[in-house]
């Protein structure tokens, strides 16, 4: 009991505690609870509607700056340019991955980067990279206000992965508070560059890519809307710098250029340059060039100028290389346009191979005394003879029996001329090709109608006087130059180029009549061509000495010397023709200068085109119908 009455008062005490605490249980009063809330939604509101004021109104133009960052970008890309290659399809001129580095400027500011001189720094860390000046690059970061930079065009993959290996290092650095990252700004663009593998190998006939990736000079140029294609351009967002690979975008994919394939033969090009420049070099003379054509086919296998250029390095180039001489340089052909006068005078039915041409030591026309190279006693010719000894006057007396009186027989051999393509343009559509200068035979003063007849007076260029000599090989049809064998599109299918056009200019009989007086010129002991004979080969060739008109004085100053044939003369394949322009070294005839660089063209042509050799000789026909014969030219 006593027990229970200490439990109970325990108990009792606990108990009634317990029922105070449950008496006073009540639901309490929500108004000082709202009142927090209400409190606390204010303040935030008041937080967001103050950050809003201070976006929109105090710190537009920075929030502005850092969206820009986030933004949607259009990036062009560059389209593959065509190579251009050799009738073999060896690489002449072919692109290679380059990149663009540029940069945006804008990321540079202290702003951006917490670094106060951002551009100093990586203008420092970039000059040995990309190869340029540190002061130059420091004022092309140090621009906030631009958005796009160019510090180097079309460095190679090896560069780009140097910085961004390096933009990466300085990451980690920043990251770990050991060093500032300043290359965010820094990117690279697709620009692929052009490379020419064969150094200065047909230069002059390729020409070159600007800075702005366009065809500057050459086939690089008549050709650039073909070897370009077209640019497309991708669409993206980026933030930061970097593109976003869940924002989306598109692309309008770029279309390569057509793979251009050349007449050239890489190694009949090299030969003809080759030759040509030693040529040069050993005569110190100003320029030379050799034109090499397939007789059949009208095919120029060779196009080669000295001196030349590397289009790999067009800075280290003067300005009057960056040219194609062989096209492009007008000058007076001298006695390798004889053969046009003979072709007309055998033509016309005037005269034979055979018949007899009397040449005295002067001949009293217009207001001169014309002569021929040396002085000589009266010479006995047949009309091959003075093809073979190069005469002047003789040249003059055939190209007089053209026709009743000299203003017709004018007419006719100018009919001659401008068919053989002189005063033309070649059918090549070459940038800056000149047609020459063949004045209306009325319009000819008194000296150059007979002056005209052995190539003084007139002006062609190499490829003009090389295709007078196809023609002839040809048996008399003339076919129109070509430098384009094919073309491969885009959709990698090959289409030949369209045969070139084709003219009768002399029947086939003539151009066999034209042919053994050419052979003559070779064969005979008495012709000025005997440097050009091969062992085992007949070959058809004339010599060329004009007198030069200086191109800055307008006078006649120094020589052109020339040779032009071609060869197998029995069953033609090949024609050659060299010429350079002022020798002051040593000889200065056609014979002297160009005959060994003919031979040496013409050797390595035969063999590389697998001709068989002659099976025949020929001796000439007969030069002389009396006594008397020295060498005129």
């Amino acid at each position: 009991m006593v027990v229970s009455n200490s439990r109970n008062s325990r108990n009792g005490r606990g108990t009634a505690g317990v029922r105070r605490d449950a008496g006073s249980l009540r639901l309490g009063n929500p108004r000082p609870r709202l009142r927090f809330v209400g409190i606390g939604l204010t303040l935030v509101m008041l937080v967001f509607g103050g950050r809003l004021v201070q976006v929109q109104a105090m710190g537009a133009a920075s929030y502005a700056e850092e969206a820009a960052r986030n933004r949607i970008v259009t990036v062009p890309l560059a389209a593959e340019r065509g190579d251009i290659t050799d009738r073999h399809g060896n690489a002449l001129a072919t692109t290679v991955d380059a990149y663009d580095i540029t940069a945006d400027p804008s990321m540079f500011t202290e702003e951006a980067t917490g670094v106060p001189d951002a551009p100093a720094q990586a203008a420092a860390l970039l000059a040995p990279i990309l190869d340029r000046d540190e002061a130059e690059l420091a004022d092309l970061l140090d621009d906030p206000d631009e958005k796009y930079a160019l510090l180097a065009r079309q460095r190679t993959p090896q560069v780009w992965t140097q910085i961004r290996d390096l933009r990466g290092n300085l990451a980690e650095q920043s990251t770990k508070g050991t060093g500032d990252q300043v290359l965010n700004g820094v990117f690279a663009e697709e620009n692929p560059r052009r490379v020419y593998p064969n150094g200065d190998l047909a230069a002059a006939v390729l020409g070159f890519v600007n800075s702005e990736g366009r065809g500057g000079g050459g086939l690089e140029a008549q050709l650039d809307t073909e070897l370009a294609g077209e640019a497309g351009s991708i669409t993206y967002a980026q933030s930061g710098g970097r593109r976003v690979p869940t924002a989306g975008g598109s692309e309008d994919p770029a279309v390569p250029g057509t793979d251009m394939e050349l007449t050239l033969d890489r190694d009949v090009q090299w030969a003809a340059q080759q030759a040509i420049a030693a040529q040069v070099e050993e005569s110190d003379a100003t320029s030379g060039y050799v034109v090499v054509q397939d007789t059949v086919t009208g095919d120029v296998l060779a196009l080669a100028s000295a001196p030349g250029y590397d289009p790999n390095d067009i800075g280290s180039a003067g300005a009057g290389q960056l040219r194609n001489p062989a096209l492009e340089d007008a000058y007076e052909p001298g006695s390798t346009s004889k053969v046009i006068t003979m072709a007309a005078v055998l033509e016309e039915g005037a005269a034979t191979p055979s018949t007899n041409v009397v040449v005295p030591n002067r001949l009293p026309r217009a207001d001169r005394n014309f002569g021929d190279n040396i002085e000589h006693p009266t010479w006995y010719l047949t009309l091959a003879g003075v093809l073979a000894k190069s005469s002047n006057i003789g040249t003059i007396l055939a190209a007089e029996q053209l026709g009743e009186n000299q203003p017709e027989a004018n007419e006719i051999l100018y009919r001659y001329l401008t068919a053989f393509g002189f005063g033309q343009p070649t059918g090549l559509g070459f940038p800056g090709e000149t047609p020459g200068i063949v004045a209306d035979p009325e319009n000819w003063d008194a000296s150059q109608q007979y002056t005209i007849p052995f190539g003084q007076g007139l002006s062609v260029n190499a490829v003009q006087a090389a295709s007078v000599y196809s023609t002839i090989a040809n048996g008399g049809e003339r076919i129109t130059p070509r430098l384009v064998r094919g073309t491969t599109g885009p959709d990698g299918e090959y289409e030949a180029a369209p045969e070139p056009e084709r003219s009768r200019v002399v029947s086939e009989e003539t151009a066999d009549q034209l042919t053994q007086m050419l052979e003559t010129v070779v064969a005979s002991e008495e012709g000025t061509g005997q440097a050009a004979r091969i062992p085992g080969y007949r070959v058809a060739g004339k010599t060329g000495t004009s007198n030069r008109v200086d191109p800055e004085t307008g006078r006649y100053n120094g020589y052109t010397s020339s040779f032009a044939g071609f060869a197998p003369a029995d069953d033609p394949r090949v024609t050659v023709y060299c010429a350079v322009q002022n020798p002051t070294r040593g000889a200065y005839t056609g014979s002297e200068v160009c005959g060994p660089v003919f031979n040496e063209v013409m050797r390595f042509t035969l063999s590389a085109l697998r001709v068989p050799p002659t099976g025949e000789e020929f001796d000439g026909l007969p030069v002389t119908f009396g006594s008397g014969a020295r060498t005129a030219d």
